[in-house]
């Protein structure tokens, strides 16, 4: 189709190619976890890759930060013999999901500075695609036959709120938590908000 371009590490040299932005990509981690906020200099320097050619892979600061967040696109979190419980459900997927924002605190934080920016033509940010609210609605699938999927939707959407990287910034930065006492409050909130919905429904 005219006017489409072929992204620069995608022509000739794939491998090296790759392996040079896996390189930028991890400097830009191993900066975020300094406190720093990356330019794409500052992770071509960390690299020792030239900035010439770290701007044909990051023409600029916004599409680095992207390119940092974790591919996280399983369809579901729970294990193939999952209890059909939605409250230990819930405790189960709201246990990977917490032990992820915690992992990639800061990946998630620069996905949070760039959600709150003017949106980018071309430049989806992934805190926008609900990854997490499926994985919530999948947890809660046993109470589909006592709940209109739009309920079930907004209890996904309150558990979501409760654990995710907002609330890991709130919970550390405002109300002074450890990082490991955030992922235990935020756990809590997953499974008294499915209990409060499983209660509900049984009262139908």
């Amino acid at each position: 189709m005219m006017g489409m371009s072929t992204p620069y590490e995608l022509t000739g040299r794939t491998s090296q190619k790759a392996r040079t932005r896996n390189a930028l990509v991890a400097a830009a981690r191993e900066l975020m976890a300094e406190g720093i906020n990356p330019t794409v200099e500052q992770a071509a320097d960390r690299a020792d890759i030239s900035r010439t050619t770290s701007y044909r892979y990051f023409p600029n600061q916004r599409a680095l930060l992207l390119a940092t967040y974790p591919e996280l696109e399983a369809p579901t979190l729970l294990e193939a013999d999952a209890s059909n419980d939605p409250v230990e459900r819930v405790a189960a997927v709201a246990g990977h999901y917490t032990a992820q924002v915690l992992e990639y605190e800061h990946e998630l934080c620069a996905q949070l500075r760039l959600s709150l920016e003017p949106s980018v033509e071309g430049q989806d940010l992934h805190l926008r695609k609900g990854r997490a609210i499926g994985w919530y609605e999948d947890a809660l699938a046993p109470l589909r036959d006592r709940m209109p999927a739009a309920e079930v939707h907004r209890v996904a959407l309150a558990i979501r709120a409760a654990t995710g990287i907002e609330a890991f910034v709130w919970l550390t930065g405002i109300a002074g938590l450890s990082r490991e006492e955030a992922g235990e409050i935020m756990r809590f909130s997953a499974r008294a908000i499915a209990e409060s919905a499983a209660t509900g429904a049984e009262r139908r």
